[in-house]
């Protein structure tokens, strides 16, 4: 089954606010926001409005997005803020928006999977094994690369590949040649015999005497 993962880097926390998208979807093409970047955004993506100013316009680029994303699964982490930006650039372009049913959010499979732990993408990065190396600021192209990884961990990645080799394991037959050895008889001496018999005087009705009668 086709699975789009994506990530948008916006300008701020509200898209009533007029807040644009700066990058956009897994085919990764930068937006002009038609606004200012904040310097609390530009410290998270590091995207200035200066490099942003001769980059398409959302509007320019939304048949491309719809027809690259037709009605396949979106999985994003905290989907439903990518969701909300989109949905509203969606609207103001005169498309329909895109409904809840089609997105996928891994941070809300992250809390039923870690409860009471941090779920941020680098925490899971780090908690499932997941190199975020290269991840300085946050690029949506990056972004979605590392959560395409950690997406499969989620969904038990990792695991299914320990049970194909567990199967492997158990499939294969090794044979073991060992020598046949006889066992060698080992009779008690006398003593032994005397030491073992003087232990049994001690015990109330000891097992090895029942069946002498």
């Amino acid at each position: 089954m086709r699975e789009i993962v994506f990530d948008t880097e916006t300008t701020g926390f509200d898209p009533n606010e007029g807040h644009g998208l700066s990058t956009g979807e897994t085919f990764h093409v930068y937006i002009n926001p038609e606004r200012d970047v904040p310097e609390e955004a530009v410290r998270v993506h590091g995207l200035r409005r200066e490099f942003l100013a001769d980059k398409p316009l959302f509007a320019d680029v939304v048949d491309r997005f719809l027809d690259f994303v037709g009605d396949t699964p979106l999985v994003a982490h905290n989907a439903s803020f990518d969701r909300t930006f989109i949905n509203a650039e969606l609207a103001k372009a005169g498309r329909p928006t895109l409904p809840s049913r089609q997105f996928v959010d891994t941070l809300e499979m992250a809390k039923r999977k870690f409860p009471g732990q941090r779920n941020s993408l680098d925490a899971l990065c780090e908690r499932l094994g997941v190199s975020n190396a290269r991840r300085d600021l946050h690029g949506a192209l990056l972004d979605a690369e590392i959560l395409a990884e950690v997406y499969l961990e989620l969904q038990g990645g990792r695991q299914r590949g320990l049970e194909l080799v567990s199967e492997a394991t158990r499939a294969a037959t090794i044979e073991v040649h060992r020598p046949h050895r006889a066992a060698r008889p080992h009779a008690p001496s006398d003593e032994e015999a005397a030491a073992h018999a003087a232990f049994l005087d001690l015990l109330t009705d000891p097992i090895w005497r029942r069946d002498a009668g």
